[in-house]
């Protein structure tokens, strides 16, 4: 696996360096001016045993198989809804699978295609993590997304009963775009619980990723229903945040106690 791929690894950091790691959001704490309101930055903090746990998940062994399962292009193509499933969804370059990836390296048989031509994913791709969950890559929207994208992932969206959260992933350098709103409007107007993951921190300025952060919880604050308070900042490159988002993803299909999550 890559350095940093393990938590074990995060560990022997230096503290400031290991709270980077884990928790981006909370390194930009200490530049925001006095009296801002932290409350969003810290909504899902979880300890030590959630985050190993959730990483137990990840890492597939001989009586946890971890597997690719398969792809659709419509939904009667979809394996059954038999798990709590989890769903991935951006920008054709947003980084969408690199962060898949990233997430799944410590199954390093976990084969996540990865392309340099953006738009590459053009079906939903269906991952079976043990008996636990399911995590969908979707195609990407906007440049050379698929001609049938908005029905197939319309479709999806509004049928799949056991979605339990759809990560809508932002590229972290540009901020929100016009197909994220979009995007946006359609998980609204569906009724779709999700939460905004900015990808690419390691590509942008701390000045800049802060801005944008705090444009994108005042937007998420002001404009939706649905979503999730908390950001969650991602460098596939350099694991920034990946433990926590694999914390995250287990809590939210069930398999962490409540109280390990809080």
């Amino acid at each position: 696996p890559p350095p940093l791929a393990a938590l074990s690894q995060v560990l022997r950091l230096e503290r400031s360096r290991r709270t980077g790691v884990v928790f981006p959001l909370q390194r930009l704490e200490r530049h925001l001016a006095p009296g801002t309101d932290t409350a969003r930055f810290r909504l899902f903090q979880p300890g030590l045993a959630a985050l190993q746990r959730a990483e137990a998940l990840f890492r597939s062994g001989r009586h946890h198989a971890i597997d690719y399962v398969s792809s659709a292009v419509r939904m009667d193509h979809a394996p059954p809804p038999a798990l709590p499933e989890v769903c991935f969804i951006g920008r054709s370059n947003v980084g969408k699978s690199s962060l898949i990836r990233a997430l799944f390296s410590l199954s390093p048989e976990v084969e996540v295609r990865v392309s340099k031509t953006p738009g590459h994913t053009k079906k939903m791709n269906f991952f079976k993590v043990g008996k636990y969950f399911t995590l969908v890559d979707m195609p990407g929207y906007g440049y050379r997304a698929p001609q049938d994208f908005v029905e197939m992932v319309e479709a999806y969206l509004q049928e799949r009963c056991n979605l339990k959260r759809t990560f809508l992933l932002v590229d972290g350098v540009v901020g929100l775009q016009k197909t994220d709103h979009t995007a946006v409007e359609m998980l609204e107007e569906f009724g779709i619980p999700y939460v905004m993951v900015l990808t690419k921190i390691d590509r942008v300025s701390r000045g800049l990723l802060l801005k944008n952060v705090l444009e994108i919880q005042e937007f998420v604050k002001e404009k939706t229903q649905g979503c999730f308070p908390q950001l969650f900042l991602v460098s596939s490159l350099e694991f920034s945040g990946v433990h926590l988002l694999r914390c995250f993803v287990a809590h939210v299909t069930g398999n962490l106690p409540a109280v390990e999550a809080s």
